[in-house]
């Protein structure tokens, strides 16, 4: 993306915030009292507010940087959702086998990262377009392959490549363990700072939305 920064939200304000998917579906209410639900939208969207991980002044200074340098809502970052950041259990270490990429044909070399949610009546496939540089473990049949010589992971796209000649054989299932930050951007053009105390301003609210791939 042009209007992309690859650059972090301070992780400290980050792991202070509160926030997370937001989904939109329609309910009709008949004349029997029964319902009729639609879902409006396919994938669900976060939402975050960092400003309760704002406290003291120098908190304060680093959003306003970052803020100012994003143009405000003009320009994308990427984001640390503390309660899901890995395609793991949040207490676990990400593995090569964590998350199914797909199947190979013998001859289909790209894949994207995805992480699955649920697994019974409706699991949702997430795409993952922003995974941590160089954590992505990637695994063939459950063989653990080389990162820089088997395949790359595009660390701004999150598309999986194996190298010539190391696509992975029919029916072999390729997949991954990974860490990954959310594509979002301010959703507001205006930050609200509050000098209520003198030794620590605070922004009330610091709306952030992601960016959907």
């Amino acid at each position: 993306m042009v209007d992309f920064h690859e650059v972090r939200f301070p992780l400290d304000i980050a792991l202070k915030s509160r926030g997370g998917p937001q989904r939109r579906t329609e309910v009709v209410t008949l004349g029997s009292g029964r319902e009729a639900r639609n879902a409006r939208w396919t994938r669900s969207r976060r939402r975050f507010d960092a400003g309760y991980g704002v406290k003291n002044l120098a908190a304060l200074a680093s959003v306003i940087a970052f803020f100012e340098e994003r143009r405000g809502m003009l320009y994308g970052f990427r984001f640390r959702d503390r309660a899901d950041f890995k395609s793991c259990a949040p207490d676990a270490t990400p593995g090569p086998l964590d998350q199914k990429l797909g199947t190979g044909d013998g001859a289909q070399r790209i894949f994207t990262l995805t992480k699955a949610y649920g697994t019974s009546f409706a699991p949702y496939l997430r795409e993952i377009s922003k995974p941590v540089d160089g954590s992505a473990r990637i695994a063939v049949n459950g063989v653990e392959k080389i990162a820089g010589t088997d395949f790359d992971v595009d660390a701004t796209t999150g598309v999986v490549t194996f190298r010539s000649g190391r696509a992975s054989p029919a029916g072999a299932s390729v997949t991954a363990g990974f860490l990954f930050d959310v594509p979002v951007r301010f959703d507001t053009d205006y930050l609200e700072v509050d000098f209520a105390a003198f030794d620590a301003g605070e922004i009330p609210k610091i709306p952030i939305i992601e960016i959907l791939p």
